[in-house]
């Protein structure tokens, strides 16, 4: 609808049209209001549990919170679609729905904490504390700002956690573990068997002839699905990225240069590393007094010492200049000379003093060398705004009715086309296609259509990739002239492996009856029979997880066979298991243990949840719950 609007108003006529169409709906709107629509949608209950209702809004933002989390640990933009088909709805809708069962026990037991342990915690909570190991008021603020908090909702929000946290502990905490069980894990992750094995090569299934006109129908017909030609698409596209704008012909040796210094050690070779001491005031006025007394004789442990300091509390460690978060004390630390002190400096966390202990020296490769490397980096640096620029421009000249080839093309770009591409990224000859950011794209391809108006996907590298749908060509059923080849080949390989196993089977019978597989192997053509004295079901080097868990089916004493790589097949023989001692007071044992522990907690936690739930009464609005997270109004 929208491709047709924007040809639509190319013309007088057309926008004519469109001016009179918008005009009655603006009018329309003024005449009947649009308050009751948004009313009725801001009301919605995705769900209510107990006396608690789960909110539309409520959920959208855990929702929004959530998907944004998983882009950023993806490094990528994440569709409603793809979270969907992720469970990320489901998931979030589960812990709202929990939260609000154990928010009403809360409730109904009367439990509370105060302000002061609220406060405690947040102050000695980890993911708060600076480089200094003190909590750090701009990472708390910044951490609010990225999971959408304001300080008093954090606090609100932390006071309900530790609570249900509470009852979570008395229902599911420091469960013991029975040592039978803690036994039995390790009995069965640790016990190794001995076997004695032959590979049997594609030749010990004889010749296979070519396969009769009726065979190789039969063998198609039943899997004429495996030769279907797949759905393929035309598509126009426009990748924009600081990779593809970037100019590193632009870049000065100067400019190169200054980024070479910053990230020589850590992208061109062994970064030069310091043993740093640092002590930190809070005033100027301080830093220089503790200054001019270094100067004046005493060493910088005595100035630490009468400021109440220990030797660890003013150990750095042995650093490189990436390694530390306060730029200012980096620049200042790497350019200090070995057994000296820096002037005071303006840091993050203060004014701080750093020595510099001792300099191990970096193996760097020069400038000459990675020149070429150094100015792509500075280009696509540069490139970053540029970017940005170049996609409002081309998104501006969109929304005035231009086509994707006509907007790139005023933007001073050329649009690619690509003839014929699967969903898979492959072409009719089954070659890749070349394409940033193929999967995401691709998925996008596959789900518009010609004449679709579709919205721009964002790369990793903050990019950004246009498309659209110029034309589709169904699957299609392929008939058995058009694959004969293919199916020839798929034929022969099943064949093969039927023989194999078949072979295999009439071995592992010789060999339960009581003769060796030295005898065995002989009478195959000479093969060599090897040995794999600790083999585990963890995993054994050299065999496939296939043939470790038939290996583990097997009896001691007795036979059997699998899969081996490509087209062989494995014989072995059991000879011993052997299941070692347990150790109660072993690391592995206390790890194990602990898992166990976690798995029961988590266990007995999810059936109190589930009853708690139950005698609540829990009910899904599923249509709402479709709404919020722009599925449509279907239930699932």
């Amino acid at each position: 609808m929208l491709e047709g609007m924007r040809r639509a108003s190319q013309n007088w006529i057309g926008r004519t049209i469109l001016t009179i169409v918008f005009g009655i709906l603006i009018i329309s709107f003024a005449i009947w209001g649009i308050g009751d629509i948004f009313r009725g949608i801001g009301t919605n209950k995705i769900a209510t549990v107990g006396d608690v209702e789960i909110t539309a809004q409520e959920f959208r933002s855990a929702y929004q919170t959530q998907l944004q989390n998983l882009q950023r640990e993806a490094r990528r933009a994440i569709t409603n679609e793809q979270a969907r088909a992720f469970g990320l709805d489901r998931q979030v809708l589960g812990r709202l729905v929990a939260d609000a069962a154990l928010d009403q026990k809360v409730h109904d037991m009367h439990l509370a904490l105060g302000d002061e342990q609220i406060g405690r915690s947040i102050l000695e909570d980890p993911s708060f504390k600076g480089a200094d190991g003190r909590f750090d008021r701009a990472r708390f603020n910044d951490l609010m700002r990225d999971n959408g908090f304001t300080e008093a909702s954090f606090v609100r929000e932390q006071r309900r956690t530790y609570l249900r946290r509470e009852i979570g502990e008395a229902i599911s905490g420091n469960i013991p573990v029975p040592q039978a069980s803690v036994d039995a894990v390790l009995r069965y992750t640790n016990e190794t068997r001995s076997v004695e094995y032959i590979v049997l090569p594609e030749a010990a299934a004889g010749d296979i002839p070519a396969p009769s006109a009726e065979e190789l129908q039969k063998f198609y017909d039943s899997r004429k699905a495996s030769y279907r030609a797949p759905e393929f698409r035309k598509i126009v596209t426009l990748a924009i990225t600081p990779q593809t704008v970037a100019d590193p012909s632009k870049v000065s040796d100067a400019d190169a240069k200054a980024l070479y210094e910053r990230i020589k050690g850590e992208r061109f070779g062994t970064p030069e590393k310091r043993e740093l001491q640092q002590i930190v005031v809070p005033t100027e006025d301080e830093a220089k007094a503790l200054s001019q007394s270094i100067k004046s004789g005493k060493t910088f442990e005595e100035a630490a010492t009468a400021r109440g300091l220990t030797k660890t509390d003013i150990e750095l460690g042995t650093v490189t200049r990436g390694s530390l978060v306060d730029t200012a004390v980096a620049d200042a630390a790497f350019t200090t000379p070995a057994g000296q002190v820096s002037e005071p400096i303006k840091g993050r966390f203060g004014w701080a003093l750093v020595r510099v202990v001792s300099v191990t020296g970096g193996n760097v490769r020069p400038y000459e060398e990675v020149a070429p490397l150094v100015k792509q980096e500075a280009a696509v640096s540069a490139a970053r705004g540029r970017v940005q620029e170049i996609r409002d421009a081309i998104e501006d000249e969109r929304t005035s009715g231009r086509s994707l080839t006509e907007a790139a093309k005023k933007a001073g770009f050329d649009v690619k086309t690509i003839e014929a591409v699967d969903a898979t990224g492959h072409d009719k000859t089954g070659a890749d296609v070349p394409m940033v950011d193929r999967e995401p794209v691709l998925r996008a391809v596959f789900a518009s259509d010609i004449g679709v108006d579709n919205e721009l996907i964002t790369t990793p590298d903050n990019g950004y990739v246009w498309f659209e749908v110029a034309g589709t060509e169904a699957a299609h059923d392929r008939s058995l002239d058009e694959v004969k080849d293919q199916v020839v080949s798929g034929w022969r390989d099943e064949e093969l492996r039927r023989r194999l196993a078949s072979r295999a089977a009439d071995l592992v019978k010789k060999i339960d009856a009581g003769e060796t597989i030295e005898a065995v192997a002989a009478a195959e053509g000479k093969i060599e029979v090897k040995q794999a004295a600790a083999v585990k079901r963890g995993g054994t080097e050299g065999m496939s997880p296939g043939l470790v868990a038939q290996i583990f089916n097997a009896p001691v004493g007795k036979a059997g066979s699998a899969a081996g790589d490509g087209s062989t097949r494995v014989v072995f023989r059991v000879n011993d298991s052997i299941v070692p001692p347990v150790d109660p007071e072993s690391d592995e044992y206390k790890a194990v243990s602990g898992r166990l522990a976690t798995a029961y907690s988590d266990d007995i936690l999810n059936q109190y949840l589930a009853k708690l739930q139950s005698d609540l009464g829990v009910s899904i609005n599923q249509a709402a719950l479709n709404l919020a997270v722009g599925g449509g109004g279907d239930a699932y």
